[in-house]
């Protein structure tokens, strides 16, 4: 069962040789992805869903509450409790949507507000940290990883920031200038160095 589950089972020996630990981690992490797939079409046929979502949205809300601490954004509420909301003006469909989570901040400025909002992003760290601890000496399917398949799927559905993440993260305009500038330094730096050395 075990020759089943490994690399070489599924692939040319010349790609497992090539690199293994991506292939293997790849391979390990397929069952939460679809399982992910698979919670994403359930809830949004039936709000009973987002019980199975609830990790996800844990890991979320900590990522920005964390990425807040910080940066001096001042978190001074969270919460992981689903309630309705109203569409926005303008947007498609009817009814209500549903906020699965919330973070508050009291010290949110253009300095931090990329950090905080976009934090979620660190979030799918989480499931390829785990694949390469699961995976570095080979790998072989046991009950703990049915276990983690379970804390590992709703990752993969919570780390997209919310458009609200997306209009905060656009006060920190400033750092774009800021990077692009960094960005041009470090492409054209052997020139800069020439010039400097003469």
């Amino acid at each position: 069962m075990a020759s089943l589950l490994s690399c070489s089972a599924w692939l040319p020996a010349l790609a497992c040789a090539q690199a293994p630990s991506v292939l293997d981690m790849l391979l390990y992490l397929a069952p939460s992805m679809a399982l992910a797939l698979l919670l994403w079409i359930g809830a949004a046929a039936h709000p009973g869903f987002f019980v199975f979502t609830a990790v996800g949205t844990l890991f979320h809300e900590l990522a920005h509450f964390s990425a807040g601490l910080l940066t001096n954004a001042e978190p001074i509420g969270m919460s992981v409790i689903p309630r309705r909301i109203k569409r926005a003006k303008g947007a498609q469909g009817r009814g209500h949507n549903w906020e699965l989570g919330s973070v508050t901040f009291a010290n949110l400025r253009w300095y931090n507000a990329a950090p905080a909002a976009l934090a979620p992003l660190l979030v799918l760290l989480l499931p390829f940290a785990v694949a390469w601890w699961r995976t570095r000496h080979g790998w072989v399917f046991e009950p703990l990883d049915l276990a983690l398949m379970l804390v590992l799927a709703p990752q993969f559905l919570s780390f997209w920031p919310s458009p609200v993440d997306w209009k905060l993260a656009a006060r920190s305009w400033p750092w774009a200038p800021l990077l692009a500038g960094l960005g041009a330094l470090w492409t054209c730096r052997d020139a800069l160095l020439g010039l400097v050395n003469g």
